[in-house]
């Protein structure tokens, strides 16, 4: 019996993606797979590529040339009698809407409740019922151990629980593929803790993830494959547990020496 290709083809496909900015070359050919349930990290220097890239995987920012597929499909792209036109925004929204995304600074919506932030995607953009919204929320609250501020402000809460709040909110939406882009870069490091945590539980729950990071900690237990960004390009990948500890490129060597 034949496998159905959706059980086989990557969650994440890139190649030879590049993206400009005027002059400057932000990413210049990356070529990156990344496997249904699993969980990669991408490291490397300020202004290499990685955050730009994570972006382009959301189609928040369009590449200027390569393939980016995101469980088998073109992002922001159909094909059509051999060209490639760009999806309208409708669709774009409804793509968008089943990928995750946890940025640096949580992006809460400060004049909201916890549990409405939690609630108001599902019910404005996913059509849910109110009352099955409120459930799912407290649901995800309690996953990330916040069930006990659903009625605070985002100003109420440390940076360590609105980055969970903003993990839930992500969650609510029930998204094949989560995407985080530095999610404890700017906590106090003792609250960069409780949210890796809620991030380890997530990868063992089975989620795809990409993860732009700084924690070699947890690239080096969790993640499935790792690759390294410098100057726009993929320097060098392969599971953490040997590039972290054996990296064979000086330019990684030179990285690791400063962030271990």
């Amino acid at each position: 019996m034949t496998t159905p290709m959706v059980a086989t083809t990557p969650m994440v496909e890139a190649h030879g993606v590049h993206k400009s900015y005027g002059a400057v070359e932000v990413l210049r050919g990356v070529d990156l797979s990344v496997a249904r349930g699993e969980v990669t990290c991408l490291i490397g220097p300020s202004g290499s590529g990685k955050s730009t890239l994570l972006r382009c995987i959301n189609h928040l920012e369009k590449h200027d040339a390569g393939e980016l597929r995101v469980d088998g499909h073109l992002v922001g792209y159909e094909a059509r009698d051999g060209k490639l036109y760009e999806r309208n925004d409708k669709q774009i929204c409804a793509e968008r809407s089943r990928i995750g995304m946890v940025f640096q600074r949580f992006n809460l919506f400060q004049h909201l409740t916890v549990l409405d932030n939690v609630t108001i995607g599902q019910v404005k953009v996913r059509g849910v019922a109110n009352d099955a919204a409120v459930v799912r929320a407290r649901e995800l609250l309690a996953r990330v151990g916040l069930v006990a501020k659903e009625k605070n402000y985002p100003s109420q809460l440390s940076g360590g629980q609105q980055q969970r709040v903003a993990i839930a909110r992500a969650l609510a939406m029930e998204p094949k593929l989560m995407l985080f882009d530095e999610p404890t870069s700017a906590l106090d490091p003792e609250l960069v803790g409780e949210v890796l945590d809620v991030m380890k539980d997530l990868a063992k729950s089975g989620m795809t993830m990409i993860v732009v990071t700084h924690e070699m900690g947890f690239a080096r237990e969790v993640a499935n494959s790792l690759y390294f960004l410098d100057q726009g390009v993929i320097e060098e990948s392969g599971n953490p547990r040997e590039v972290l500890v054996n990296p064979r490129s000086a330019r990684l060597q030179s990285f690791l020496s400063k962030v271990l």
